[in-house]
């Protein structure tokens, strides 16, 4: 009987490449061992759709081909470790951690970038020390895929993380505000609190903002709400306490979906493309945020908004939030309201709800 592993092998070397990738293709499902080493010749065919059927191939044979990948890393063809990394990255075996490390310093960005993502869902504390230096990569997706990395490692990568927060280089602290970020522990909320207000680079600390709102630490609330006043930082600010969900901030918020001003007037008051400025942005940011808190007192100051073009649609989805509890609100608007807009978003607020017309 004629062995198929075998044939298939063989046909990894036809002169055609649509038979190299369908031999590629079949290896991949056949679950054999031997099939490992030449696909990852295969990972240096001359045709791309080989080289991808050969990728696609050693996913499928899973943890059988972790050793052979492990020394593709290595390959002086670059485009034979980025397929290999690749590959690791989503395997994940904590057995190439050492080779995914040292890859962490290749040349190709690629390969560093799939590095990095193969660390982090490994989780080894051990590659926290590597990983670091690439928050500061040239590369924009390598810094992105070191922080969530990082990250995702936990709480071994805390404390070189808040120590980053003191680097000279802006790029590390914002990428380790970042990940501190995703990581959403307690323990990073005071240090994050001083770098919001000690930072001067406006980019981090808008992301400092928003890693506060990830975090939805209470600790927060009332220095959130201080730079409330802050022209670049009053729109993330809201949102940030809508994500805290503290009802402390449900008065504050309230004033903001009703227009009333908490501090200067912002620089940028001139409308945006789209005809629309900040300060109207934010009213509509903070119905959003007080759907998300959901306390009831908030329900008044929503209705108003649901007559205001600028707010319509985000207190009409706030509104949404709180259930059949405003439908009595929401009743004598539909029945007295004239504007066909308004009615429009109230009797869809009432649907959302549960509501149905003729139902006592």
């Amino acid at each position: 009987m004629a062995d198929t592993v075998s044939e298939q092998i063989a046909a990894l070397s036809d002169e055609d490449w649509a038979v190299r990738e369908e031999a590629a293709t079949l290896l991949g499902s056949l679950n054999d061992a031997r099939a490992v080493l030449p696909l990852t010749h295969a990972l240096r065919d001359t045709d791309r759709a080989v080289r991808e059927a050969a990728v696609g191939a050693l996913s499928s044979l899973g943890s059988v081909s972790v050793p052979a990948l492990a020394g593709c890393l290595t390959d002086p063809a670059l485009q034979v470790q980025e397929a290999a990394s690749a590959i690791l990255a989503s395997l994940a075996d904590a057995r190439v951690l050492a080779p995914l490390m040292q890859a962490l310093g290749s040349r190709d960005w690629i390969v560093r970038m799939h590095a990095a993502k193969g660390l982090g869902r490994i989780g080894d504390p051990e590659a926290v020390s590597a990983l670091m230096p690439l928050l500061q990569d040239k590369v924009k997706a390598v810094r992105e895929e070191a922080s969530s990395a990082l990250a995702a490692i936990g709480v071994a990568a805390m404390a070189g993380l808040i120590e980053a927060l003191q680097h000279d280089d802006w790029l590390v602290r914002l990428h380790a505000v970042e990940a501190l970020g995703k990581l959403k522990s307690p323990d990073s909320v005071e240090p994050l609190l001083r770098a919001l207000f000690n930072e001067r680079d406006s980019a981090i600390r808008e992301d400092v903002v928003r890693a506060l709102g990830a975090i939805r630490d209470g600790r927060a609330v009332d220095y959130l709400v201080a730079v409330m006043k802050e022209p670049g930082l009053r729109l993330l600010a809201v949102e940030a306490l809508g994500h805290i969900g503290d009802r402390r901030v449900v008065p504050i918020l309230r004033r903001v979906v009703e227009g009333v001003p908490l501090g200067e007037p912002r620089d940028s008051a001139t409308p945006c493309a789209d005809g629309w400025t900040d300060e109207m942005a934010t009213m509509g940011m903070a119905a959003r945020a007080l759907g998300m808190i959901a306390d009831a007192v908030a329900i008044p100051s929503l209705i108003v908004a649901l007559r205001n073009t600028i707010t319509r649609s985000e207190a009409a989805a706030a509104l949404t939030k709180f259930g059949p509890a405003v439908i009595p609100s929401l009743l004598p608007m539909l029945a007295k309201e004239q504007d066909e807009n308004v009615r429009y978003h109230v009797r869809e607020t009432l649907t959302a709800v549960g509501w149905r017309a003729g139902r006592v």
